[in-house]
């Protein structure tokens, strides 16, 4: 998680105009704005790979990638999130201007920082979203990709892909990325 921000209390619309004026991104929760820390290189490079990856394999479909900049509204949580990268395949969403809101994926790069509020509050907050699909989770520190998918019974499934899988499968998008293709130009960390 974030740091809070020293700010008062906002309702959602409120948020939305703090946050056009401010020179840093701040996630939004029942009334709170949380400073959102700069990133490692590391988590930067990954971030682009997938967003890239995306964005190439949906070009000319339905579904089209976003990168960090972009918020995502989660109603029942009254919150605002920045993913690290966002694939939605909603006309509405690529007619919005500050957010989206039907995402059906979303990939949270891990850090120290977040790792356990991505896994947790704000994994339980994307649940609520009827979008969503698929909720993907890269640790980079581990060389690990947790992709947990919806079922038909609405209960989250983990497919896990470590190294020596060859390809990272996202079927609700239809799309495969090679695990070395996430991980391109990032330092294996020394043991």
């Amino acid at each position: 998680m974030t740091n809070l921000a020293v700010q008062p209390a906002f309702d959602a619309e409120a948020y939305l105009a703090w946050e056009e004026r401010q020179v840093e991104k701040h996630e939004f929760i029942a009334g709170e704005v949380f400073a959102m820390a700069g990133a490692r290189r590391e988590h930067v490079v990954v971030s682009l790979n997938l967003a890239s990856a995306f964005k190439q394999r949906l070009r000319g479909g339905p579904c089209l990638a976003y990168v960090a900049d972009l918020r995502v509204r989660v109603d029942a949580a009254d919150a605002f999130f920045y993913p690290d990268v966002v694939v939605s395949c909603d006309p509405r969403d690529h007619a919005a201007d500050q957010f989206i809101a039907h995402p059906t994926l979303i990939v949270e790069v891990l850090s120290e920082s977040t790792v356990a509020f991505d896994r947790g509050k704000k994994f339980a907050a994307y649940r609520t979203l009827p979008s969503l699909q698929e909720y993907v989770l890269v640790d980079i520190e581990a060389r690990r990709v947790e992709t947990f998918r919806r079922t038909p019974e609405n209960d989250w499934l983990l497919h896990e892909y470590l190294p020596d899988c060859g390809e990272c499968r996202f079927p609700t998008v239809n799309v495969s990325i090679p695990f070395d293709e996430i991980f391109e130009n990032v330092i294996p960390q020394a043991t």
